[in-house]
């Protein structure tokens, strides 16, 4: 007999009777009505829950339901528009707390706090910029119109927002920006948004107030870029088309 044939033969018998010792294990466990493994049905269904919250919370912002606030811990983010048309403006200059990524904060960098009664947004396009296991991401949130890079000569608003503030280190505009019942060099502490002063405004600081009466000043600005470490939304935000992804890089533009 050819001893390589025979080898196989003895092979298949124990590879055979193995097989069989397992299958007859599997069928004693699974009679005894104890659940093994992982229940991939239950932790699909456990996500559910997460998935539909982020999908009403993305809804219910977007019909202007809820008010919000976007803010990164230590890290500014960008904000970018086509174009703002807000009503009951002002601004301070101050030194908010900021957050680091080890918990403590700094109250050492000087920034802008401006805010509006009443704003119309052409657009808007924020980015925050992440790092994950040495791998940058971005994180791209944008609502109604696409934002471009060039500001355009004319633009209409699609999204609304009362009460709105941003806190930031830069905001810069690239076309021509309008003025008007505005005092330039108002004390701080005199300045109110919505009858409110603005957080951290000291007695004798800069500001930028109105000269018409709470709401009596007004701005237009064709395209604004902001540098920004809070963006508050404290009343309504109508943001129509709301969009939250993540793509790898660092992006620059939404």
């Amino acid at each position: 007999m050819n001893p390589l044939a025979s080898g196989a033969r003895a092979g298949l018998r124990v590879g055979g009777r193995a097989a069989a010792d397992w299958n007859a294990r599997m069928l004693a466990q699974a009679a005894d009505g104890t659940r093994r493994g992982t229940r991939w049905g239950r932790g699909a269904l456990a996500l559910v829950p997460s998935a539909l919250a982020i999908g009403v919370l993305g809804t219910a912002l977007a019909q202007g339901a809820l008010a919000a606030n976007f803010s990164v811990t230590g890290q500014p983010f960008t904000l970018t528009t086509n174009g703002v048309q807000g009503s009951g403006f002002g601004a301070v200059v101050n030194t908010p707390a900021v957050g680091r990524p080890d918990g403590t904060t700094t109250t050492t960098t000087a920034m802008a706090r401006v805010g509006f009664a009443s704003a119309g947004l052409a657009g808007l396009c924020g980015i925050v910029h992440q790092t994950i296991a040495g791998v940058p991401y971005s994180l791209l949130l944008t609502g109604g119109q696409k934002v471009t890079g060039a500001p355009p000569a004319a633009f209409t608003t699609d999204i609304d927002a009362s009460n709105l503030y941003i806190q930031a280190t830069e905001l810069q505009s690239y076309g021509p920006t309008t003025l008007q019942n505005a005092v330039i060099g108002q004390s701080a502490d005199q300045v109110t948004v919505a009858g409110k002063p603005l957080t951290g405004a000291l007695p004798g600081g800069f500001g930028l107030g109105s000269a018409g009466g709470e709401g009596g000043s007004s701005i237009t600005l064709h395209g604004l870029n902001a540098t920004a470490y809070d963006a508050e939304m404290a009343g309504a935000l109508v943001l129509p088309d709301l969009r939250i992804r993540v793509v790898a890089g660092t992006a620059t533009t939404c």
